[in-house]
């Protein structure tokens, strides 16, 4: 069963936190997963926080400081000494201990570096730090299992259980020659059921997915996702063995991108959250805003352009919001499933198919929207011509915002611009000049005005 935090609990903690009952704090906590108490901790104020963090274990507050929130991790961190901070990281893996460091001031850094007891941990970790966080050599970690292709089966699991003592999972045994190259990897089964004097080269499968340690983080979460991989090892220029990415931090990469996703088709320009100040909400939002602004002032000046038209038909005006709407919503449709395709790769660039198969389904709906729109302008104003330029402009604008809700997310994906972009105000913005221009362009010219 989940668990979830309970006023009673808080309440217990916060008497215990005034009482300086630390005993009790324990007892009440220990019990409890690293996730759920982090979770406990951004429901107390900083100062409360803070003192739980530090009656707690090592070995345990080192896993609740991934999980917290961002403020409060870093409020805790700066009231933490360099040693406490080394404390702390001597418990992580070294991508989760980078993640962390990561986030401090230079001049910390490098006081908690020094301070780290365990000094291979500390040199993997200083190799971490140097490449970008958004890559696989910035997600990977060092704990692994590897043997080496010459070792006999003996040999082979005598090292790795040395080995596997520094790894809190094993998901994969790789394969690695003299230079530290990545060969393959090897079956648990297969190396439970053969001979002991058996050379490793001789069993080991060659065949594996890898990944570089300059590839993108979501291309990484792409192949894992593609082929259900729970670890996938990562290589250097040379081919060498430097790290595996498992899938927690996959998981992670998955969700940060869904979010960023997200808030780009709703206009948002920065990555915020709903516990940000106002004004860094507002510097999010305001851009769109006000490119929008900008837009439907110009959509304005096009009705007013038109204003002789509209004197004389005036039910077309009427039909402008539905108009506005139902191609923003077509547009909108058209880009997420684009958009989609594009993230889980199964729509790579411009398809003359796929194309003709989104010009077909809006052809279908706009063609259905058309007719019933024409029944009801024929119901309730009897001005059959007018009704019949209305809807032909409406098929004509649907069609319209098809193209351009396929086609723009696909133009910035190849130009390398996050195509997200393409699925909110951008196409019902553009939608609404080009639109209102191409609805009164054909109504006049069906009208003959």
């Amino acid at each position: 069963m989940e668990f979830k935090v309970s006023k009673e609990l808080i309440h217990q903690l916060e008497e215990h936190i005034v009482s300086k009952n630390d005993k009790e704090l324990e007892v009440l906590l220990n019990d409890l997963h690293h996730a759920d108490i982090a979770e406990i901790l951004d429901e107390l104020d900083f100062d409360e926080a803070t003192y739980i963090f530090k009656v707690l274990d090592s070995d345990k507050t080192a896993e609740i400081l991934l999980e917290l929130e961002d403020d409060l991790r870093e409020n805790i961190l700066s009231r933490l000494s360099p040693k406490e901070i080394a404390e702390e990281l001597d418990e992580l893996e070294t991508n989760d201990a980078a993640d962390i460091i990561g986030e401090l001031s230079q001049e910390i850094k490098a006081e908690v570096i020094s301070e780290l007891n365990d000094v291979e941990h500390a040199k993997d970790i200083v190799d971490l730090l140097r490449y970008d966080e958004n890559s696989a050599g910035g997600l990977m970690g060092k704990e692994l299992v590897k043997v080496n292709e010459n070792w006999n089966v003996l040999t082979c699991v005598k090292e790795m259980r040395i080995q596997a003592e520094n790894v809190s999972r094993v998901h994969s045994i790789y394969v690695v020659d003299d230079e530290n190259r990545l060969k393959g990897r090897l079956s648990l089964k297969d190396l439970l059921t053969t001979s002991t004097k058996t050379q490793i080269s001789d069993i080991y499968i060659r065949k594996l997915n890898f990944v570089n340690v300059d590839t993108e983080d979501v291309e990484v979460a792409r192949i894992m996702q593609k082929y259900d991989l729970e670890a996938i090892p990562v290589v250097d220029e040379l081919g060498r063995l430097v790290g595996r990415i498992t899938i927690d931090d996959i998981v992670d990469v998955i969700k940060d991108e869904a979010d960023k996703d997200y808030q780009l088709a709703a206009g948002i320009t920065q990555d915020v959250e709903s516990n940000d100040s106002v004004l860094e909400l507002t510097k999010a939002r305001l851009p769109w805003l006000l490119i929008g602004m900008v837009i439907e002032i110009v959509a304005s000046f096009v009705l007013k352009g038109n204003e002789a038209t509209f004197q004389k038909y005036s039910t077309l005006i009427i039909f402008v919001p539905l108009l506005s709407a139902t191609a923003g919503n077509i547009g909108v449709q058209a880009s997420a499933i684009v958009v989609q395709g594009l993230a889980n790769g199964t729509l790579k660039e411009f398809s003359r198919g796929y194309f003709s198969k989104e010009i077909s389904v809006s052809m279908i709906s706009g063609t259905i929207i058309s007719l019933l729109l024409l029944a009801y302008h024929s119901v309730m104003y009897q001005q059959y011509l007018v009704g019949i330029a209305i809807s032909i402009s409406m098929i004509v604008v649907i069609l319209f915002a098809a193209t351009l809700g396929t086609l723009v997310p696909l133009f910035l994906h190849k130009n390398k611009i996050d195509p997200a972009i393409a699925t909110g105000p951008f196409i019902t913005t553009t939608n609404d000049v080009f639109g209102i221009m191409l609805y009164f362009g054909v109504a006049k010219l069906i009208l003959g005005f």
